[in-house]
């Protein structure tokens, strides 16, 4: 059963394009490095001085999401240049087994 995971952080606006451009140039080669990614989302919402960023994850099973995130895989995964921009560092990703996709 393919498994949805979902990571959410928070970066003062001024700082989000850099970011994102980041998460392009880091994060996004990292997860797709890892044998069982089947999709990779990164979304921005602008709200007022803040930007949230969700990025959202399709793996192919639990073990894949282990492979990239470790044996508790709730647990979310920074990298030392996240501290450059993240507001706040949320201890956990969620987790959602996928039962239905069209």
């Amino acid at each position: 059963m393919a498994i949805m995971r979902l990571w959410h952080g928070k970066v003062a606006i001024e700082k989000a394009d850099e970011y994102e451009k980041f998460m392009i140039s880091r994060a996004a080669p990292d997860y797709g490095s890892v044998d069982g990614l089947l999709k990779l989302y990164f979304q921005r919402r602008n709200e007022n001085t803040i930007a949230h960023f969700l990025l959202v994850t399709i793996w192919d099973s639990m073990e894949s999401v282990k492979k990239f995130a470790g044996e508790h895989p709730e647990k979310a995964k920074y990298y030392p240049e996240d501290d450059t921009f993240l507001l706040e560092k949320e201890e956990t990703s969620a987790l959602y087994e996928v039962f239905f996709e069209k």
